[in-house]
């Protein structure tokens, strides 16, 4: 008899945010899917994981071929715990991160938890893919993304992906797209991050906000730019970040003595 996939889902949005759930709807045809996934909104977590934090798992449903339940900690601790404490330590065919209200694509994705659920998945060698809408919205309109992620999803299950290669794929925020690219991050910079505040009890508070700046507007091959002229961007992402361009120019620090 032919097994139905595994797929795991998790998110930075919380288990009750939307996109999960519409990720998990749109996904029940394809396999049997365990959801495990912050009790709260944990975006910027990335690969964090709690060291010092007592976790909790709490089961909120279960029944055949899904199960849902949820952790106080990171992105990154509810994929540690499914796997070893649902999944007893068994892998499933795809780790699965979002679907995100918002955008992941160029730098974010170095602070993004949807991305760190994809890499968690990516280092333990599952075959992983982060998706992700420009839409902050929490009633955000994830439909137009329907096919698009059934597919991605059926053609990972069947031809898995590269050793240390996960997908980033970021959607923009339209009723449909003219396509898909496969892109580079589009380099990027963000500034005024710091708003401050004063408190009326006599001492500043400061909210974490900033701009964005794309660093590269005329380059064709990058995320960005395939997020603002309509297309589905997908950015095949590396655990391995050495820069091996960067051995030759750095040879000279092999004959440092001390």
């Amino acid at each position: 008899m032919n097994k139905r996939p595994t797929i795991l889902i998790s998110n930075d949005d919380g288990y009750e945010a939307k996109g999960i759930n519409e990720l998990v709807e749109m996904l029940r045809p394809l396999g049997d899917i365990i959801v495990c996934a912050p009790d709260s909104a944990r975006s910027g977590f990335s690969c964090a994981f709690s060291a010092t934090t007592p976790l909790r798992l709490t089961k909120h449903h279960d029944e055949d071929g899904l199960q849902i339940w949820s952790c106080n900690g990171t992105p990154t601790d509810c994929v540690k715990l499914a796997l070893n404490q649902i999944m007893n330590g068994a892998k499933p065919d795809i780790v699965i991160g979002g679907i995100n209200h918002g955008d992941n694509a160029s730098v974010n994705t170095h602070y993004s938890g949807t991305m760190g659920v994809t890499l968690e998945g990516c280092m333990k060698y599952i075959p992983s893919v982060a998706f992700s809408l420009c839409d902050y919205r929490a009633d955000a309109d994830f439909t137009p993304l329907r096919q698009y992620i059934i597919e991605i999803t059926k053609k990972i299950l069947s031809e898995g992906l590269p050793v240390g290669v996960c997908l980033n794929v970021n959607f923009p925020k339209q009723a449909s797209f003219k396509g898909v690219r496969v892109c580079r991050m589009s380099p990027g910079t963000w500034d005024n991050e710091i708003t401050v505040c004063h408190h009326p009890r006599g001492y500043d508070y400061y909210w974490m906000v900033g701009h964005y700046q794309n660093d590269a507007p005329e380059a064709v091959d990058t995320d960005r730019w395939a997020l603002d002229n309509g297309y589905v961007a997908i950015t095949p992402t590396r655990i391995d970040v050495t820069a091996y361009e960067s051995f030759e120019a750095l040879k000279d620090y092999t004959n440092i003595t001390v």
